[in-house]
């Protein structure tokens, strides 16, 4: 009996579990701190040759300048069918360049289930290496079934806002019929729903003086910028989804100088524009007890709240019906407490899933992991709907 075509792409993408997991450690052991520009630069090179390397030449690409950033690159396939899928992955992680030196391999799970840790690997080098497989298993078991035209933009700021990125992938994603970001998953749910986040930095600028000798001349930009920071905290409103951390501060010149100047970066999540324009009217209305001191805000929003919009629903729908043809009981979304690219994406309005990635946990933390056991299915599940997109969404 001939397997269908949806096993004989989960089996295949089985074959290969091994190949792939061999590129997402190629991947995490070379390191891409956003802060590292030397070190992103050869990272992406890495990135490159490793999509050259599985699936060819792309048939047009563009690597666009970041500046102060990571560069972002854009790689192109043609497809046999009219269907244009855009695959968003970012390279850099939070990590500082020289982690990996230290880091750890954890034990397995309470059910023996092995893990593989590594900075970045969960957050999201695994779903960069699943994505690229995907592609090629779409290929291969396509034929002589179309495949769409493929978009991969890989972009090394993400974790620092896409403050360089942004307006490439606004483009690229509008010039698709749908756009998949593959970031890791919520514990195998894709995410359809993402707080909207701001990075404020906050600029205290008080008077300098002897800290021995005439004290009372000076106006401490620290202690101001602490009681602001105490108060910024408290307008957090977890029940409505609003969270505050402030994650930076630093100030001061000298121990014997009253402190002129302080900073505060603050990440700021909301679940809904209501929250945005709160957090915007009570964080300009907070007063320090020293009027000497001036406090200036700079409220950068970076990205817009994230649900599950019209255009969207029916690539959840068609993800799940790839998931239930590969044999999976249930695909699950979820609404998580993080940020990513898919934002900017659902906010134009457009088809956008989130989470097509890596099955594990521990983002940002020392430690974070995937099953490899799961980077099959997740490479199918992407293969499976790229098959299915060859056909516009909406075509």
């Amino acid at each position: 009996m001939t397997a269908s075509p949806a096993a004989a792409l989960t089996a295949r993408a089985q074959e290969v579990a091994s190949e792939t997991v061999t590129d997402i450690l190629t991947l995490v052991r070379h390191e891409t701190s956003s802060y590292d520009l030397p070190a992103l630069a050869a990272g992406l090179d890495l990135l490159r040759e490793l999509a050259v390397h599985r699936l060819g030449r792309p048939d047009h690409e563009q690597r666009h300048p970041g500046g102060e950033c990571g560069d972002t690159l854009t790689l192109t396939y043609t497809g046999t069918g009219p269907g244009h899928v855009a695959l968003v992955g970012h390279y850099d992680t939070v990590w500082p360049t020289g982690t990996f030196a230290g880091w750890e391999q954890p034990e397995a799970s309470e059910d023996g289930r092995e893990k593989l840790s590594g900075p970045g690997i969960f957050d999201m080098k695994t779903g960069l290496a699943q994505g690229i497989w995907a592609l090629k298993l779409a290929r291969e078991s396509g034929a002589p079934a179309p495949v769409p035209t493929v978009t991969f933009l890989f972009n090394g700021d993400e974790e620092i806002g896409s403050l360089s990125s942004r307006p490439v992938i606004e483009e690229i994603a509008q010039k698709a019929d749908v756009t998949l970001v593959l970031e890791p998953t919520a514990h195998g749910a894709v995410k359809t729903a993402r707080k909207g986040s701001g990075i404020f930095k906050v600029t205290a600028t008080g008077v300098e003086a002897h800290a021995g000798l005439a004290p009372q001349d000076g106006a401490s930009a620290i202690t101001a910028l602490s009681e602001f920071v105490l108060a910024a905290a408290a307008v957090a409103a977890p029940g409505r989804g609003t969270t505050i951390n402030t994650g930076l501060i630093s100030g001061g010149s000298a121990t014997n100088v009253v402190a002129g100047q302080a900073t505060a970066s603050i990440d700021i999540r909301v679940s809904s524009e209501a929250e945005q324009a709160r957090v915007d009217a009570e964080f300009d209305a907070i007063k320090v007890s020293d009027p000497r001191v001036r406090i200036d805000i700079d409220h950068a929003w970076n990205r817009p709240p994230m649900t599950l919009n019209a255009a969207s629903a029916p690539l959840l729908d068609l993800a799940r019906e790839v998931a239930r043809a590969q044999g999976r009981d249930d695909l699950p979304d979820a609404a998580v407490g993080g940020a990513s690219d898919a934002n900017f994406v659902a906010a134009l309005g457009l088809p956008v899933l989130c989470g097509m990635g890596a099955v594990g946990d521990g983002a940002h933390a020392r430690g974070e992991f995937i099953y490899p056991d799961t980077v099959p299915a997740q490479t199918a599940l992407v293969a499976g709907l790229l098959a299915r997109l060859a056909q516009p969404l909406h075509g």
